[in-house]
């Protein structure tokens, strides 16, 4: 017989005579493509969904009372009021600046919000129109001060740190001066009873506010060419310039829309809590700031997502409630949460890191 004939074929199930595993190609095309997924969840979202997983697991262990269905509805209405914030904060992010008067913002809208309900209910105006003065004139309160706080960043070119820190100072004060340092009482019941504490289908009003909100910021920045144009600007305003953006005019824009969403939360909890506080936002600033770029949103601008930075403000929510719920003291909560922002800078700087090695 000839060499041909003898040869013998490898039985089914048996390794070859070469000794390569031939399912070792398959298995090392499935680790690559988790390894690249990984990696594009991670430039695209950061820790966070690993972060949320890690919280749950952890403090549903520890008290399984964070898990629980009453403890979901709670921590969703207390996450509302900072998701609104945090998608202002994270627009204003996507453009280059940032704004640390939103706590400021937040304490003078409740407190005006307050005194003109209030005093309307005493001139013998209707509650429904007392309501409704009050709420526009929080608003208004957003509006002038992301009005200031846009004409100072984007026609004088002042720096935005210097610029919402001064009216972080200015709001305060004149949040304590309209008090007198006290908070703010007499808002109708009605307005507590149908935003602050009522709720439709089960979930909290506030709630619904948020997730409607987030929903037509995401569909402006996604689907519109003023979205388009802050991330531009973000990315590089030279650029943008020579595109023929109006970079003054979007980077105003920009501070008015966060102020308005700032001061939209601020009129909401002041329903929540059923009176003027001039003492109320103090931690806003850097809570907003760490759940936008917890989410994904970069600190240098250019990239991110409002969804993102909405959970992110969960995750911070989550995280206070579940050491609430252990009874860890508050200044430990404050170190944490200062420590969840360093981790929130290293991680973004770690994705800018790898898109450049990409």
């Amino acid at each position: 017989m000839s060499s041909s004939e003898t040869t013998q074929l490898t039985p089914p199930g048996v390794a070859e005579p070469s000794g390569r595993d031939p399912g070792g190609g398959v298995r090392r095309t499935i680790a690559q493509a988790t390894v690249e997924m990984a990696r594009r969840t991670f430039l695209a979202v950061g820790v966070l969904p690993l972060l949320l997983v890690v919280l749950i697991v952890v403090f549903g262990l520890i008290e399984p009372r964070f898990v629980s269905t009453d403890n979901f509805f709670n921590v969703s209405r207390q996450a509302s009021f900072l998701m609104i914030i945090a998608i202002g904060q994270a627009v204003v992010l996507m453009s280059g600046g940032f704004d640390l008067s939103v706590g400021g913002t937040v304490a003078l809208t409740s407190v005006v919000t307050a005194t003109v309900m209030s005093g309307q209910v005493d001139d013998g105006t209707s509650v429904a129109t007392a309501i409704i003065l009050g709420v526009l004139a929080g608003l208004l309160v957003g509006l002038l001060v992301g009005l200031v706080n846009g004409f100072a960043v984007a026609v004088l070119k002042v720096q935005p740190f210097v610029v919402t820190l001064a009216m972080s100072s200015i709001t305060v004060g004149a949040a304590l001066m309209i008090a007198n340092g006290a908070p703010v009482s007499g808002i109708p019941r009605e307005f507590v009873r149908n935003v602050g504490t009522g709720k439709i289908w089960g979930i909290a009003v506030p709630v619904w506010f948020a997730v409607v909100l987030v929903i037509v910021v995401a569909v402006i920045m996604g689907r519109t060419r003023f979205g388009r144009y802050v991330y531009a600007i973000g990315g590089n305003v030279r650029a943008a310039q020579l595109s023929g953006v109006s970079v003054w005019r979007t980077t105003w824009a920009v501070y008015v829309l966060c102020s308005l969403l700032t001061s939209a939360a601020g009129v909401l909890l002041t329903a929540r809590v059923s009176s003027g506080e001039p003492n109320l936002g103090g931690s806003f600033p850097l809570e907003s700031i760490a759940a936008a770029v917890l989410g994904g949103v970069a600190i240098g601008g250019g990239e991110g997502r409002v969804v993102g930075a909405a959970g992110g403000a969960v995750f911070v929510l989550m995280l206070q409630n579940g050491m609430n719920l252990i009874r860890v003291e508050n200044y430990v909560q404050m170190i944490v949460i200062g420590i969840v922002l360093v981790l929130a800078v290293v991680v973004d700087r770690l994705r800018s890191l790898i898109r450049q090695h990409a």
